[in-house]
């Protein structure tokens, strides 16, 4: 492929991504015809793609090396009937020579390509000397034989790897190619891809939303499984956030656009998961490494076979030249090589399916080795968002609705967390803020407003002590509700305490089973960071079952707290929204981002990007991981084991040429259909 581009006039970037089978690249408009760019693309395997989509492998009946590979194996059978008839010598020597050549087209083609212009010394060109060697040395039919199985599996090999693209390409087949847009009064439709910032679309019931929008008009429920994970519909009303791919439920919505199709979320975690599929992890690289040393070897190691026996010990030279072609085929390192790249794939594709977007194979080895997890409190444990927890009247004279009102009321004129967390509980329970008047903030304490001609206060159990009232019934109340991670507000006016609102960032509804899942993985310990305070710190963590947890950490000190975890356990995976927790991050050996969806910050900073809000997707991580290792040991193992068997075999003599070949090409189908459970979710 870069040969074929190689001095194209205007081109600037050339990116290929073997594992996605595609290819991106930048060119200067202004230097670059076009429309000879497209048919050089063409030409090479990669026609230019509109809009989401992946190259397939074509029908067998019109792929070049299928057709090749069934006419070789006619004519190796064409060969082996005659042969045993009455027909001429010469015919069946024909048949066979022509299937070697029409056979070993492709493979040898690669083998002399990859031998010229990069030096290196395949698979391909162990096969290619075996079958020439074979042929030379009279063995027309078992060179034919060589030759028609390996390139049939070279041939199908394309078609089981497209397999673990199909988490890819379900993905991309989520979002539509048409969008109906408003535009001039008008609804049109467009090919989604020419979607722009701005656009306003219509989403009609149960139709995929074509990119990333905010609802303008309209309710609905949507599911956001394909992007996120999350399994439940999610109820979403107007200033509400969509996303691409999500599908929409029962309500027709108006969208306008946030990202082009291009940017939106589900083309972003494509991109990234086709660049992570490149991303190589250190056993990966380690076999590549090795395969490139070890064909060399087994090349040399051949010819030292067929020639030191007979110079030395006097052997007979066809035999120990033929054990030495058995030695080449059976000593290729096919299985071996492939046994982690193809599991690998499987495995970012379906982590991706499911909401667990992982950057790449050494980020999948490092969640696997994970020993110890330090979590952020706000927005990973906890919502991030604070609620009203608890109510309390204490006033005879002034009823909980009216006390309620006036505490919202003043809040209304505060844009607080605790504030906005007052007003949405008044919402909840239909009261509506009173009008109040002559409005003060105190600073670090509260506010006073005047309602129904008395003064009026909102604030800490400070404030009110500082008024003189006594709290001495309610203090013990108040503590416990603190300890209990809580923040206490007050109201009441000059002469009386009406009430107390008992605030607190609330917990997800399945951090506490999150952490036992993990404590039953055996991560040990799980420890929370947070920059808040002891007492809240102590009563969250409590409430959820972590092991340890240090408070009031600025983000330099998650940094120090996260290396010297790593000192102690070993490998750490810190747990934050990839905004704030950046630095954390980066220093553990997996940074990981929870609710990544639509947030760019967080997809770009974090090694694993966990899409929904969804501790749980952390456990399904590890647990992925874990099994791509299990599954890529399993293969790597029956590789090895294969290729000692045949090598002793091939060596002993106790192995013909066709019986190598298929002990070669069947673990290497075993192993593609290994690598393949991690398909499975």
């Amino acid at each position: 492929m870069k040969r074929s581009l190689d001095g194209f006039p205007g081109l600037l970037d050339l990116a290929i991504y073997p594992k996605s089978a595609k290819v991106v690249l930048t060119y200067d408009s202004s230097q670059t015809d076009e429309a000879a760019l497209r048919e050089t693309l063409a030409s090479s395997g990669f026609p230019p793609a509109k809009g989401l989509s992946m190259p397939e492998q074509p029908k067998p009946w019109r792929n070049l090396k299928v057709i090749a590979s069934v006419t070789s194996g006619v004519l190796l059978l064409a060969g082996f009937l005659l042969g045993i008839t009455a027909a001429p010598e010469l015919l069946p020597k024909l048949l066979y020579i022509t299937a070697i050549l029409i056979g070993g087209y492709y493979f040898g083609r690669e083998a002399i390509e990859a031998l010229i212009f990069q030096r290196e010394i395949g698979i391909e060109l162990l096969m290619t000397v075996a079958a020439v060697v074979a042929a030379v040395m009279g063995q027309l039919g078992e060179a034919a034989m060589l030759v028609f199985l390996y390139s049939i599996s070279e041939a199908v090999e394309g078609y089981t790897e497209e397999k673990t693209r199909s988490a890819v390409r379900a993905l991309m087949e989520l979002a539509p190619s048409i969008a109906l847009v408003k535009r001039d009064g008008r609804e049109t439709e467009i090919p989604a891809e020419e979607l722009v910032v701005g656009d306003v679309f219509v989403v009609k019931p149960g139709g995929s939303i074509p990119t990333d929008g905010v609802i303008i008009a309209g309710f609905t429920t949507v599911d956001e499984s394909p992007v996120t994970g999350e399994s439940a519909p999610v109820e979403k009303k107007p200033g509400d956030q969509v996303f691409a791919g999500s599908i929409n439920g029962s309500g027709a919505i108006e969208v306008r656009a946030t990202k082009a199709f291009a940017d939106n979320t589900i083309s972003r975690i494509i991109q990234m998961v086709e660049e992570a599929q490149e991303r190589k992890g250190k056993s990966q690289r380690f076999i590549e490494r090795f395969g490139k040393r070890y064909s060399p070897l087994v090349l040399l190691a051949g010819a030292l076979i067929a020639v030191l026996p007979p110079l030395l010990m006097g052997g007979d030279w066809i035999m120990w030249i033929t054990r030495a072609t058995v030695f080449i085929v059976a000593a290729a390192p096919c299985a071996l090589v492939i046994s982690i790249p193809i599991t690998l794939v499987a495995t970012l594709g379906t982590g991706a399916r499911n909401g667990v977007l992982i950057k790449g194979g050494v980020y999948v080895e490092e969640l696997a080795r994970v020993k110890v997890v330090a979590l952020d409190k706000t927005g990973t444990l906890t919502k991030g968002q604070p609620e009203v927890t608890k109510v309390i009247s204490f006033s005879q004279s002034v009823p909980q609705e009216n006390w309620l009102a006036v505490a919202a009321g003043v809040e209304a004129r505060s844009e607080h967390p605790l504030a906005r967390a007052i007003l949405r509980y008044a919402r909840t329970q239909n009261i509506h803020p009173a009008e109040v008047s002559d409005f003060q903030a105190l600073a670090g304490a509260g506010a006073q407003t005047t309602w129904r001609g008395r003064r009026v206060f909102v604030g800490s159990p400070a404030l009110f002590q500082k008024l003189g009232h006594a709290l001495d019934d309610a203090t013990a109340m108040i503590r416990r509700l603190q300890d209990e991670g809580n923040t206490v507000i007050l109201a009441g006016d000059e002469a009386d305490v009406w009430g107390v609102i008992a605030i607190r960032d609330a917990i997800r509804e399945n951090a506490a089973r999150a952490i036992s899942h993990l404590h039953e993985l055996g991560i040990h310990p799980v420890v929370m960071l947070t920059g808040d305070n002891e007492r809240t710190a102590a009563a969250i963590a409590r409430e959820v079952g972590v092991d340890a947890h240090h408070a009031g950490l600025l983000p330099e000190d998650k940094v120090a707290k996260v290396r010297e975890l790593s000192q102690q356990y070993g490998h750490v995976a810190m747990v934050g929204d990839g905004v704030n927790d950046a630095p954390a991050l980066a220093e553990a050996a997996v940074g990981v981002a929870m609710g990544a969806a639509g947030t760019d910050v967080a997809l770009e900073t974090a090694d694993v990007a966990l899409m929904a809000d969804d501790l749980e997707k952390l456990v399904y991580a590890l647990k992925l991981a874990r099994r791509n290792q299990r599954v890529a040991g399993q293969n790597i193992v029956l590789a090895a084991v294969v290729i000692t068997v045949l090598v002793i075999g091939a060596v002993a003599g106790a192995f013909t040429l066709p019986i190598a070949v298929l002990g070669h090409e069947i673990s290497e189908f075993v192993v593609i259909a290994s690598g393949l459970r991690m398909m499975k979710s």
